[in-house]
């Protein structure tokens, strides 16, 4: 299967904003693994800012764009020397790609960016997608990697989209707060009661919430590509989700017309 995975600030950072050094080593181990079983593998990281953030000792999500954009250019460097280092032990080869909303909006550039990505593939490499923060702005303050890990799988024709939160999954209600919550397993169809169940933004250090997620499923289904939602506390869910067992919230694709 060709599987995209989109990891976020919560999954790989301490509240501290500083790298969760366990849970990121258990997470490229399990994705090493899966890539080694012939799966195809594409990680949407977010966490540069968040990173960035605890490198740069500042108190907390900067609030205007030029701190952000720091935070950014300093956290994406550590980003992706964690990645290189952790995956080059399990002998796969990581590269990176930065894109912006504007990238994926204009016909040629995002060719480009697919064409780079299959190459990529074909080559063996694990590419590691996430926005360009550090010029982009409209981005920063609008955007989100559940989005983008979306458009990544619509656009490489993904078999799955796996989004790792800090939530098992859908709830009925929020779980932190009604104790009557149910986590919903499977989502056919995103109704209006369905998007009357969404809170708002999740984690200080991040901004995507479960809307972003829906909206994220919105894409996913719509261009053939199943979704699941799971808890990326132990990333050893990714051995459930990929191999059909129960895990999270699971959104079936849509058919889509050949």
């Amino acid at each position: 299967m060709r599987i995209v995975v989109k990891v976020g600030t919560s999954t790989l950072a301490h509240a501290t904003g500083l790298l969760n050094i366990r849970r990121v080593e258990q997470l490229c181990g399990v994705m090493s693994d899966l890539k080694n079983a012939g799966h195809q593998l594409i990680l949407v990281s977010s966490g540069a800012i968040g990173m960035g953030i605890g490198k740069l000792s500042l108190p907390g999500r900067p609030t205007d764009i030029p701190t952000k954009q720091a935070a950014a250019a300093v956290g994406q460097c550590e980003l992706m020397y964690t990645y290189d280092k952790l995956f080059t032990e399990h002998n796969h080869t990581v590269a990176q790609l930065l894109v912006t909303g504007a990238d994926l909006s204009h016909d040629d550039r995002r060719d480009n960016f697919r064409n780079t990505l299959f190459r990529l593939l074909e080559l063996g490499a694990l590419p590691v997608v996430n926005e360009n923060d550090t010029v982009a702005t409209e981005e920063i303050v609008i955007g989100d990697n559940d989005t983008l890990g979306a458009i990544v799988a619509a656009h490489t024709q993904a078999d799955l989209l796996i989004i790792l939160s800090d939530i098992d999954g859908l709830y009925t209600a929020d779980p932190h707060t009604d104790p009557a919550a149910k986590l919903l397993t499977e989502v056919t169809e995103i109704t209006p009661d369905i998007e009357g169940m969404v809170g708002g933004a999740g984690s200080k250090l991040g901004t995507g919430g479960m809307q972003t997620k829906l909206a994220a499923a919105k894409i996913a289904t719509a261009a053939g590509v199943t979704m699941v939602i799971a808890n990326g506390q132990d990333p050893a869910v990714l051995y459930d989700v990929v191999e059909g067992r129960p895990a999270g919230t699971r959104f079936i694709a849509k058919e889509v017309a050949e």
